[in-house]
């Protein structure tokens, strides 16, 4: 399944949920946390149900749309009543906001273990991506996720306002419209670990969705740097990060290319194309880029 776009739809917007269907995302997730007002917790609750139990395999253009829910955070009165909801529609994942490291994970995993079999799913079917960089704290502990025993992490992603309220810092981009150094620290730190650990790395959101020459210059980034996929927080975005992150087809022939040689001659360490020196790792990126990494 394609996990290039990931769009955030507030799980208490009649009008929004039913524009669903109409958007290429590849992964929707329903949101029960910050875009819900507290007033309107349950209310959510009970739509994104409403949503999961109508839409249980999504299709467009021949591929199923991912379905996730962002829950409240562990630290709320409202998570748990969250997955009591929402379960019983079989998402495809939990988005656990401000993870303070792995052990929120296992918190939410021994949750999630006791609730399967209650909502008729297999054990360990469910499985979670925590926001790994919204406290300070949290932040600088993000590597802790490469190694600690957690079988249902599926990916890691990262948020830069919930950090930037928590340190006070009043900017997040220099003038150069690049990260500055913290929110970079905590970008790089959720690519290498996701990779570590062989699970997802998903980039965090662009906030102004009307800056569509902006979000194509970072999802191109994003995609340039190994990130597997984008958060987006409007319909409109969900089409540039798609395209952002779909290998051009002079990619896909060089890697093609690539692929042959080697396999013309499995052997070899290097090999040379087009007067270029190919080995062994261009092979590697070769393959990720066709979807057949081993």
């Amino acid at each position: 399944m394609a996990v290039r776009s990931w769009l955030f739809v507030p799980g208490d917007s009649e009008k929004k949920l039913d524009k669903i269907a109409g958007t290429a995302a590849d992964v929707v997730i329903l949101d029960l946390e910050d875009s819900v007002a507290p007033d309107n917790k349950a209310r959510a609750r009970d739509m994104t149900a409403a949503w999961l139990g109508a839409h249980q395999s999504k299709v467009t253009d021949g591929k199923r749309m991912g379905r996730w829910v962002r829950i409240n955070d562990l630290g709320s009165r409202y998570w748990r009543d969250d997955l009591i909801a929402v379960l019983p529609g079989a998402p495809d994942g939990i988005m656990l906001p401000k993870s303070a490291g792995p052990e929120s994970i296992q918190q939410l995993a021994a949750e999630l273990y006791e609730l399967e079999p209650r909502a008729g799913l297999p054990a360990g079917s469910i499985k979670v991506m925590p926001l790994v960089s919204e406290t300070a704290s949290a932040a600088i502990s993000i590597p802790a996720y490469a190694a600690a025993s957690l079988p249902r992490l599926g990916g890691l992603t990262w948020g830069a306002e919930d950090l930037s309220a928590a340190i006070g810092a009043t900017r997040k981009r220099g003038s150069d419209g690049e990260w500055t150094d913290t929110f970079r620290f905590a970008r790089v730190q959720t690519l290498l670990t996701a990779h570590a650990r062989g699970i997802m790395a998903i980039d965090t959101l662009h906030a102004d969705f009307a800056d569509e020459a902006g979000l194509r210059r970072m999802a191109e980034a994003s995609r340039a740097d190994g990130f597997a996929g984008m958060l987006a927080i409007h319909p409109a975005q969900v089409p540039v990060i798609n395209a952002a992150f779909t290998p051009s087809e002079a990619e896909l022939a060089e890697a093609r290319a690539i692929v042959e040689a080697f396999k013309a001659n499995p052997d070899a360490g290097t090999l040379q194309i087009d007067r270029r020196m190919i080995d062994r790792p261009h092979l590697t990126l070769a393959q990720r880029i066709l979807g057949l990494e081993n």
